[in-house]
C-alpha cells in the first residue's frame, strides 16, 4: 500500500495561490489602449461575467483531466479490493459554472472568487452497496491522496434532527512534489494542481437525491404544495435509511454465514467459478468486505496460471501464510476486500512469480512495491 498522505484543509489564502498558479486568467478582450471610464462605478456583476469569461475559455481543458480522475480513483478502489457500483467524473458545463457563480446570499455574491471557490470544475461520484463502503472509501481516499476538504452531509442532516441529503464529499488533489503514490506510477501527471470534487454515497442515498433534485429543480411545484412535497422528501429520506441499515444486516449476516456454493461447475473450464470463490473468501476472510463482482472471476483466472484449479488446492495453500502478519505488514487503514486479502497472500507465498503472471502486466510496479513491504 501507498504510503500515507498529508491530509490538510488548505487556508483560502493558499488554496486561492495553488488555483491562480495552476489556472492562468486569460487577459480580457478590452483593447490595451482604452482606459475604464473614470469614476464610473463596477456593476455589480462583473466580477461573475468575468469569471465565467475564463471558465468557458479553461473547462475543455478539464475534460482530460477529469477522465484521469475517474480512472485514478476507479484504479484505486480496485487495488484495495474495495466494493462499488461505478465510478463516474464529470466536468462542469459552462452554463452550471455561472448559474453556481452567481448565486447571491441577502443580495450578496456567494463567491467572490468563482474560480477559486468553486470547486466541483471536476466532479467526481463513487456509488457503493452500503453505507459501510462510503466510509471504506473516504478512508482510501485520505491514504493515497491529500484531503483539501471532508463534509459528511448526512452526519450534518442528522445533526439537525433531520432526515434529507446524505452523502460523502470529499476535495482532492494529487500529493505534493517529492512524496509518491498510485498516480505517479499510472501516468497521472497532468492531475499535479488540480482539483476534484468526490461525491461518495449508496445507491439508495444516489437515488433519493437525484430523484429530489430531479423534481425540485426541473419540474414545476405549486407553491401550495411544497409542504406536502418537503414532508414527503423527509419521510422518503427517512425510510431509505431504515432500508440502507437493513442492506448493510443483510451483507454482513451473509457473510457470517459463508453458504455453500450453488450450481455446476462448467466442465469446459478449468477456473474455480466467481461464485464458488467468493463463498470461500467469505469463509476465509470473515472480516474482508465483499469484492466488485468482477474480481472474483479475475484473481480466478490467476489462480489458474499458477495452476491452481480447485479450492481444496487453495485452502491448504493458504495455511502456509500467517494472514494476521500480512495485516500487520500491509497496514491496511480501511476494510481490505476479500480479494484483495487473497490477492496480497498469494503475492506473499509466489514472490516474483505472481508479479510475473501474464494476467498482472498491468500492475507490475504495484505489486513490486507491495512485495517489497511483505518483505520489509
Amino acid at each position: 500500500m501507498s504510503p500515507r498522505y498529508r491530509h490538510a484543509r488548505a487556508p483560502p489564502d493558499a488554496l486561492a495561490a495553488q488555483t491562480r498558479q495552476a489556472v492562468p486568467v486569460p487577459p480580457t478582450d478590452q483593447p490595451h489602449d482604452v482606459d475604464p471610464t473614470p469614476g464610473k462605478p463596477e456593476p455589480a456583476d462583473q466580477p461573475v461575467r468575468e469569471a465565467v469569461r475564463t471558465y468557458a475559455g479553461l473547462q475543455p481543458g478539464l475534460v482530460s483531466p477529469t477522465e484521469h480522475f475517474v480512472e485514478l480513483i476507479t484504479t484505486l478502489l480496485d487495488d484495495a479490493g474495495i466494493n462499488y457500483l461505478s465510478v463516474t467524473g464529470r466536468t462542469k458545463s459552462v452554463a452550471s459554472f455561472a448559474a453556481k457563480a452567481a448565486r447571491t446570499v441577502d443580495d450578496q455574491l456567494l463567491y467572490s472568487e468563482p474560480l477559486v471557490q468553486v470547486t466541483d470544475q471536476i466532479g467526481i461520484r463513487v456509488i457503493t452497496y452500503v453505507h459501510s463502503d462510503v466510509a471504506a472509501v473516504a478512508e482510501l481516499l485520505d491514504d493515497e491522496l491529500t484531503i483539501l476538504d471532508d463534509r459528511d452531509m448526512g452526519q450534518e442532516t442528522a445533526r439537525e434532527g433531520r432526515f434529507g441529503y446524505s452523502s460523502r464529499h470529499l476535495l482532492v488533489t494529487p500529493h505534493d512534489a517529492g512524496e509518491t503514490s498510485t498516480a505517479d506510477d499510472s501516468g497521472y501527471d497532468d492531475l499535479a494542481g488540480l482539483r476534484a470534487s468526490v461525491q461518495v454515497r449508496t445507491v439508495l442515498q444516489h437515488a433519493w437525491a437525484e430523484f429530489e433534485h430531479d423534481i425540485r429543480y426541473k419540474g414545476t411545484v405549486p407553491q401550495e404544495h411544497v409542504p406536502d412535497l418537503d414532508r414527503r422528501f423527509t419521510l422518503a429520506a427517512g425510510l431509505l435509511e431504515l432500508a440502507d441499515r437493513e442492506f448493510s444486516a443483510i451483507r454482513d449476516r451473509l457473510q457470517a454465514a459463508a453458504p455453500a456454493p450453488t450450481g455446476e461447475a462448467d466442465p469446459s473450464d478449468p477456473r474455480i467459478s466467481g461464485q464458488e470463490l467468493a463463498s470461500f473468501l467469505a469463509a476465509q476472510y470473515a472480516d474482508a468486505g465483499w469484492s466488485h463482482t468482477d474480481h472474483y472471476g479475475w484473481i480466478s483466472g490467476l489462480l489458474l496460471e499458477l495452476g491452481i484449479t480447485s479450492l481444496d488446492e487453495l485452502g491448504g495453500l493458504l495455511t502456509s501464510v500467517d494472514a494476521d502478519a500480512i495485516i500487520r505488514r500491509m497496514g491496511y487503514r480501511y476494510p481490505a476486500g476479500a480479494v484483495r486479502r487473497l490477492d496480497d497472500a498469494l503475492l506473499a507465498i509466489f514472490g516474483s512469480q505472481y508479479v510475473n503472471l501474464t494476467g498482472n502486466s498491468h500492475r507490475v510496479a504495484k505489486l513490486t512495491a507491495r512485495l517489497q513491504t511483505l518483505e520489509a
